[in-house]
């Protein structure tokens, strides 16, 4: 079926439907929505070669995500974003395109291939670094592009983020508060932006209550299982242990429960642990981990609304509204891996409460 044919099926206008199906905010919601069940039910596919052509479009968007031999795709929180973020974006006429980068690969040299080759109209990337070479060949190349992650390049661009800084204030207000003066923080071992404003917010929150910040209790380790068995190896063989942790990455609490276990201690029971976000792989650990939740799926739609606020063909018309730049916010979520008393969980080691 040919465009002109769908159109004659509708009886209204070619143009008419060519906008509908181009997501153009000048067509109104009941008539696009009219025209992509018609096109779905009749069959109808744009002939992408020669609209792109014509149009210097793709009709695609890019999402250029971090993949890893330690890690599959399916344990990490992009499942859900994804989701969210297809279903807005095929609402309005645009399908994603899923880049993986593998950590044996530089992501600046292979956003900078995606970017020559033109196979997207916009692109968001994920795992921003605190100094993100990436964000200023977008910026350079003006090509529509938002972030999951913030950096400290760039500065205009559109970003969500999560609230790093808030769960790690609510993580020690909780610990704190259950008497753990000594909390170690395992942070990321890369450049990753979210690693640095955590351990930042780790140490207002510690300084708020008049706690020392003890460099030593920081640990820079992989945002995976093994990570997390290092984390623990390392805070096991201290002289004199913290009674609790933080961890930037909810993968990191499987590998932490197993040193613990090798150990003979107990989450919840000899030693208190907080996660970040709730994570697939840690949610059958026992016992539970008390960590944090984001409403993903609403974090994707929010990450495609805020890339085609700087598309021209998308973003209202005589729209001069700031970029997009949001702090998501997160709940917390108890689970028992925090009661640890910190008599138990000194194992005998004297304390500095002070």
């Amino acid at each position: 079926m040919s465009i002109r044919e769908l159109a004659r099926h509708l009886n209204i206008s070619i143009g008419t439907v060519s906008r509908a199906l181009n997501g153009r905010h000048d067509v109104n919601a009941d008539t696009r929505r009219r025209v992509l069940k018609a096109a779905a039910e009749l069959g109808y596919s744009p002939n992408q070669s020669g609209r792109s052509l014509r149009q210097g479009t793709t009709g695609m968007i890019a999402l250029i995500i971090p993949t890893s031999r330690q890690r599959a795709l399916a344990e990490t929180i992009f499942v859900t974003v994804l989701d969210g973020l297809r279903i807005f974006l095929a609402d309005r006429g645009l399908d994603l395109l899923v880049l993986l980068c593998g950590q044996e690969e530089d992501a600046y040299a292979y956003l900078r291939r995606a970017v020559a080759r033109r196979i997207a109209d916009g692109i968001i990337i994920a795992d921003t670094q605190r100094i993100d070479p990436r964000i200023e060949h977008l910026l350079e190349k003006k090509i529509p592009f938002a972030t999951f992650g913030r950096s400290l390049s760039g500065g205009s661009q559109p970003w969500i983020d999560l609230d790093f800084a808030g769960v790690a204030e609510r993580a020690v207000a909780r610990l704190v508060a259950e008497g753990h003066r000594r909390i170690a923080l395992a942070t990321s071992a890369t450049e990753i932006n979210y690693g640095y404003i955590f351990a930042d917010a780790y140490r207002a929150a510690l300084q708020r209550r008049g706690l020392p910040v003890d460099e030593g209790l920081i640990l820079r380790v992989e945002n995976t299982e093994d990570g997390g068995h290092e984390f623990g190896r390392r805070i096991l063989a201290m002289r004199k242990r913290p009674t609790a942790a933080l961890l930037v990455n909810g993968t990191m609490a499987v590998g932490l429960y197993r040193r613990l276990s090798e150990a003979s201690l107990a989450p919840g029971r000899d030693f208190s642990v907080i996660g970040f976000q709730e994570e697939p792989s840690a949610r059958f650990l026992a016992p539970k981990v008390t960590c944090f939740r984001a409403e993903l799926r609403s974090l994707g739609v929010r990450l495609g609304e805020a890339l085609l606020a700087t598309m021209p063909a998308y973003a209202p018309a005589e729209s001069e509204a700031p970029p997009v730049q949001e702090i998501w916010p997160m709940e917390l979520v108890p689970g028992e891996s925090d009661r640890a008393t910190v008599e138990a969980a000194a194992g005998g080691i004297a304390l500095d409460h002070a």
